[in-house]
């Protein structure tokens, strides 16, 4: 079959029909129609997706030391009694300075004293003024101290207990004692570990295969906790 270009782009048949071909603007029509008008939203759910995806494996390996921590120590501290170590006590004894005791204590001045001379740490956490006697009690992870000073004569006595490694664990997990710093560092994991879940739940939504098996598996488990939850409470 031979045929005959025309200038306005058809082409004529040797039996003498005449067929139009598709021009640039007729084949740019069609490009334009070809395009789904759902390609603008499935950008964005890639997008997501990707965010997501990216997010939940770098959280979860800055996080990964965070939940080691502290699922190891629930471990101690569900089995305080059976993991304790051996206490350790110290007896200090000394005089305060007479102008920290005069006119009135100054139990920051006794505090910084008690502290250069014999290391005493953690947080003075209470102190009590008798006429006779100042009590001063400091805190700290796995730590105590109580310092009893003798207002009269100004000689005190510093009872310093060490409890063991285990039981300064126990204390950070519970976030007992343990200062302001601390307490920052167990709100930047909590943080941390609320994004691990949500962008691990946002990515089970692009999962269509496992997305309805994996949501009532999230209900089941939720119900089991809040079910534990109310017999251990009742």
């Amino acid at each position: 079959m031979s045929f005959r270009p025309k200038q306005d782009g058809s082409i004529v048949l040797r039996s003498g029909e005449t067929r139009i071909l598709p021009g640039p603007a007729q084949s740019s029509k069609v490009d334009r129609k070809a395009v789904p008008a759902s390609q603008p939203r499935s950008r964005w759910r890639k997008r997501i997706a990707v965010a997501s995806r990216w997010l939940h494996i770098y959280l979860s390996m800055v996080s990964f030391g965070v939940i080691l921590f502290f699922s190891a120590t629930g471990l101690t501290l569900n089995h305080a009694d059976n993991l304790s170590g051996k206490e350790r006590v110290t007896r200090y004894t000394g005089v305060i300075a007479a102008a920290a005791m005069q006119p009135n204590p100054d139990h920051t001045a006794i505090a910084a004293q008690l502290r250069r001379e014999h290391g005493i740490r953690g947080a003075m956490t209470d102190v009590r003024d008798d006429p006779d006697q100042v009590t001063l009690s400091f805190k700290g992870a796995g730590y105590s101290a109580d310092a009893f000073v003798d207002r009269p004569r100004g000689t005190y006595q510093v009872i310093e207990t060490r409890f063991g490694a285990v039981a300064a664990l126990n204390d950070l997990h519970r976030g007992a004692v343990t200062g302001k710093g601390w307490s920052w560092v167990i709100d930047v994991s909590a943080v941390f570990l609320v994004l691990v879940s949500l962008t691990g739940l946002c990515l089970l939504f692009f999962v269509y295969k496992r997305r309805t098996s994996g949501l009532i598996v999230l209900v089941i488990g939720a119900a089991i906790a809040v079910l534990i939850a109310h017999f251990i409470a009742a």
